[in-house]
């Protein structure tokens, strides 16, 4: 039997609702471990579904490293302003412009597949595809420019 606290334990860790995160649990057997990788494999196939669905809006957000010589700006598209204005969603985008400034992809797809910079049990496109399982919107990174003075 799955406990209130272990679902809360999981929901706290990945964000998700409650009804999923229960199933993982339930699924997995209790196992917490194994729970959060059927999330993300979840999320993968939310995120592959929903891959043909235009997108309408999202966000630009920009990152200044400390001591001012590296800045990064991304735009992280979604499919409405519901989602774009979401201070979450605006969140993660500000996360992903921190990670490219520290790890210094060139392109989107090489960006992607890097170790989260937060958390590198997870890459980039895990991250997006939890956010993607979270607001049930389509959701990918459009373009993205780093400037170094270095």
């Amino acid at each position: 039997m799955i406990t209130i606290e272990e679902i809360k334990a999981l929901r706290a860790q990945t964000g998700l609702s409650i009804m999923q995160c229960q199933k993982a649990l339930e699924e997995a057997g209790g196992d917490k471990v194994k729970a959060i990788a059927l999330l993300k494999e979840k999320g993968a196939e939310i995120a592959a579904k929903k891959g043909e669905r235009s997108l309408g809006a999202g966000t630009v957000a920009a990152y200044i490293h400390s001591g001012d010589k590296v800045g990064v700006m991304i735009e992280l598209l979604c499919e409405t302003d519901f989602v774009a204005k979401n201070p979450e969603f605006k969140s993660i985008a500000k996360d992903i412009a921190m990670h490219i400034a520290a790890m210094n992809p060139t392109e989107i797809a090489e960006l992607v597949e890097q170790p989260f910079i937060k958390d590198p049990g997870q890459n980039v496109s895990d991250l997006i595809n939890s956010t993607v399982q979270k607001f049930g919107e389509r959701i990918e990174v459009g373009h993205f420019v780093r400037f170094s003075l270095n």
